[in-house]
């Protein structure tokens, strides 16, 4: 059974599943748009964030007296039902066995995470209730109806749940609501969650890449700040990889936020007579989604040898960097459900902050990041398949993929025929039909198209020399969008060609209008199409470039992050994927829902993608302390200020944690 087939059954389900969101369709390109303008305009005059303070805010904690604990980390999932209804699956499995690396050890079982912590972007392509039910909450519910004790889940938003002003996401995460067994916990679109062996959990909300928000920052300074410890470690989780933006000269204040928020929320704080004093935790891990691949970047010593980065560049293989545990990692994993992105752009090597970003204080030093030799899918395979766009024999051409651009660019080219023919008239001193239908090989007509192409391109002239910036001393090449307008006004002089050269002499003035109206459609829904995907072939960053994949609308290819949190305080990342998501469905009798969709063939067996990455603690001072005898099971609990009530529950196989609220106002 297809999705399109569970629709028929969309009553019994309880929501609609969906099929992928085809961005590049000119329908969905023009909603978003409008979403887009809508919620950047209004966004800075109506920040949720700044209401978000009178709500209550209580702060998290998850113990173990084993101090073992799993997590998963899963971002960019409502879209199709297929890739996001088959993560789901994987995350709510019991136990996961996954298929080792090509020369790695097999790794397993992996239990279900006790914490699932989403990373933005839980609906597309734009946030609405009804979209979260369909996209998001209807495939979870029905991945996971029921569990006892319920994993935690821990939600950020992306800019998609942004475009309705955060309105759905609040009623959605933040109001303590079940979605399907998995049971939300925090009461803000930001979260701080204590975890076991020193360990902290951190989200944060960074509306459209702006400023930190202050009501968001006292949160933290009261939460986070005012408890971390020597020793501390911490998990921060962005919405999106702010890292890898400043590899663009551009953008090279895009980590400015993240790494001020380190500096003076984490490393530093104030102490009663307002000093700066350490506080001697660190973030170990900072991990995004936003960017749907899986890529990786590790820290890199001062004085390590830059020999595999400069070695990837001039031999085209990957970078390789020793494994070390003590190395800070930054970790993107966008593959929740939604398209698949390039990988073939990433940098090498980042250093973060860059060396002219306004954030590097007087004396302080980048921190230097290298890729790591693994990501998904890999650079020359992300390559290969960026050119599926503009190939009419792939299922992933264009107008295939994106139902009504064919459309689109037919209409476009009819509009262009009747300019240029126009032009041509004025030229050749004729009406536009008579132009065209006229003495076809004539020299008055060749002469007349060749100064319709001239006065064509003279046009185009200035504007295309506006987009040539310079900045300091260097020029700066001109905008793709100049290559995308000539390709189009190539089609568009062929169009005008083939009518010319063909004799319509003896068809009347209608049946030229006619002829030269469907000739114009064809031509332009194909080679129309064709120019404007050679076009986004052509971008090498930015929107355009994003087209390249997202225009394709790729379901497979998915997966997330199992993280261990062992008894040691060694967290262990274990990325999997399935190449290939679930595609046929049946409907099931359930206790829980009444009916339910699962897969007919079963859920597909996740890879692990790269060998499990180990990152060690923050070092913490050594002191000597009692042994107290704790009692079996999982404690975790919602903490009032200055006191911790932990509840006790005893772990179900595998071990699963529960946070209960407890002593709140």
């Amino acid at each position: 059974m297809r999705v399109e087939d569970l629709r028929a059954h969309e009553d019994v389900l309880g929501f609609r599943p969906e099929d992928s969101v085809r961005w590049l369709s000119p329908g969905e390109l023009w909603r978003t748009a409008i979403k887009v303008v809508l919620s950047s305009v209004f966004a800075s005059y109506a920040d949720k964030r700044e209401v978000q303070e009178a709500l209550q805010a209580t702060p998290l904690a998850v113990r173990s007296p084993s101090g073992e604990l799993w997590l998963d980390f899963v971002a960019d999932l409502g879209d199709g039902f297929d890739a996001t209804r088959t993560v789901a699956g994987l995350l709510a499995a019991e136990q996961l066995e996954p298929e080792p690396p090509p020369g790695g050890a097999p790794v397993g079982p992996l239990p279900r995470a006790s914490v699932l912590v989403l990373g933005g972007d839980e609906v597309y392509p734009t946030a609405s209730a009804r979209e979260y039910d369909n996209r998001m909450k209807g495939p979870y519910r029905s991945a996971l109806p029921d569990a006892a004790p319920a994993p935690s889940m821990f939600v950020l938003p992306g800019n998609h749940d942004w475009y309705d002003g955060l309105t759905s996401f609040l009623r959605m995460f933040a109001q303590g609501r079940s979605i399907g067994g998995w049971r939300t916990r925090q009461t803000r679109s930001y979260f701080a969650v204590q975890l076991p062996n020193r360990w902290w959990l951190v989200g944060l909300d960074t509306q459209f890449g702006s400023e930190l928000d202050a009501p968001q920052l006292r949160y933290f300074a009261r939460y986070l700040t005012a408890e971390l410890q020597p020793g501390d470690s911490v998990i921060l989780c962005c919405a999106t990889p702010t890292w890898v933006e400043t590899a663009d000269e551009k953008h090279r204040d895009a980590f400015n936020s993240l790494h001020w928020f380190d500096r003076n929320y984490i490393r530093t704080r104030h102490d009663d007579e307002g000093l700066i004093e350490q506080t001697g935790a660190s973030v170990r891990l900072w991990i995004t989604g936003d960017s749907h691949h899986y890529a990786r970047f590790a820290e890199r010593w001062p004085g390590e040898d830059a020999t595999p980065a400069n070695a990837a560049q001039e031999t085209g293989t990957e970078p390789v960097l020793p494994p070390d545990a003590q190395r800070r990692q930054m970790v993107t994993c966008g593959l929740g459900g939604a398209y698949l992105s390039a990988t073939h752009d990433l940098p090498d090597l980042l250093p973060l902050p860059p060396a002219r970003s306004r954030v590097l204080q007087k004396g302080e030093e980048s921190t230097r990041f290298a890729r790591a030799d693994v990501c998904y899918p890999d650079r020359d395979t992300s390559a290969r398949w960026s050119r599926r766009l503009a190939a009419p024999w792939s299922r992933f051409w264009l107008p295939r993929r994106n139902p009504g651009f064919g459309m689109l660019a037919a209409g476009v080219h009819v509009v262009g025929l009747l300019a240029l023919s126009s032009m041509l008239g004025l030229v050749v001193d004729r009406t536009p039909v008579a132009a065209v239908r006229t003495a076809a090989v004539g020299p008055t007509v060749v002469l007349g198209l060749r100064v319709t192409i001239i006065a064509t391109a003279v046009l185009l002239l200035p504007w295309a020399i506006g987009l040539i910036r310079t900045r300091g001393r260097g020029p700066r090449k001109p905008s793709t969008a100049v290559a995308a307008v000539l390709l189009q006004l190539l089609v568009a002089e062929g169009v005008l060609l083939g009518l010319v050269a063909a004799d319509l002499s003896g068809l009347g003035s209608g049946w030229v209008v006619t002829v030269g109206g469907i000739w114009a459609a064809a031509v332009g829904w194909v080679f129309g199409s064709e120019a404007f995907a050679l076009y986004v072939l052509l971008a090498r960053h930015g929107q355009a470039f994003g087209w390249q994949m997202s225009g394709q609308a790729v379901e497979d290819c998915k997966g997330f992050v199992r993280m261990h949190l062992a008894p040691d305080g060694t967290l262990t990342l274990h990325p999997l994927v399935v190449d290939e998501v679930c595609h046929d469905w049946k409907l099931a009798d359930d206790p829980t829902l009444g009916t339910r969709p699962v897969p007919a063939a079963g859920l597909p067996e996740p890879r692990l993608l790269e060998a499990p990455v180990v990152i060690a603690p923050t070092p913490r001072p050594v002191v000597s302390a009692p042994i107290v005898a704790e009692p079996a099971g999982v404690q975790v609990g919602v903490v009032e200020q200055g006191s911790v009530e932990p509840v006790v529950v005893e772990p179900a196989a595998p071990e699963q944690a529960e946070v209960q609220p407890t002593g709140q106002k």
